[in-house]
């Protein structure tokens, strides 16, 4: 491969890094002292479709309503991930991002590392979860980042209401949240 070739490609690759990095625009810290995850997790019991209730809004699903992420085993140690919405309204137009998972030892099935960027791999903590993985609360180690997800994708107010002091009482701002339209 020529000098100039090489170049090219590199910056070629710089560039889409660069341009993928644009969409991970950081939003403000919402929790300045993220606790460590309540409870140990059964990936078979947390596997299969999650709808997303609220979140911290990022760049990275601006705009993104009926939101859903479905979660299956691949391989002995990787879970894929399939996050799906529809942008700018429920009749929007499609989108999915596809990504994998990989379990960190030691964290008893609650916190991930998940990668939808190649070798790139961020922290995925299920801070919390009901008894009967109806529920779980979502978060990373910055703070930045929070989702809330429920089995139904409209479970009503109250639960709803319950989940948002739920991640209240885990010291997240829950002003910051923005609700997630689902369909039904």
């Amino acid at each position: 491969m020529s000098g100039k070739f090489a170049q090219l490609v590199l910056a070629g690759v710089f560039a889409a890094v660069l341009s993928a990095c644009s969409t991970l625009e950081k939003g403000p810290v919402g929790n300045t002292a993220v606790p460590q995850p309540a409870k140990s997790v059964d990936l078979n019991r947390y596997l299969g479709r999650w709808y997303e209730l609220a979140r911290y809004e990022a760049g990275f699903q601006k705009g993104c309503e009926g939101v859903t992420a479905d979660y299956s085993l691949d391989g002995a140690s990787t879970i894929k991930v399939v996050n799906s919405c529809r942008k700018g309204s429920l009749e929007g137009k499609a989108d999915q991002a596809i990504g994998k998972a990989k379990i960190v030892e030691g964290s008893n099935n609650a916190k991930l590392r998940v990668s939808f960027f190649g070798p790139f791999y961020g922290d995925y903590w299920v801070l919390d979860r009901d008894d009967d993985y109806q529920w779980v609360i979502i978060g990373e180690p910055s703070g930045r980042y929070l989702w809330l997800l429920h089995r139904q994708a409209n479970p009503g107010e109250q639960a709803y209401q319950a989940l948002r002091n739920r991640a209240a009482s885990l010291g997240y701002d829950t002003a910051l949240l923005r609700r997630t339209k689902q369909p039904g």
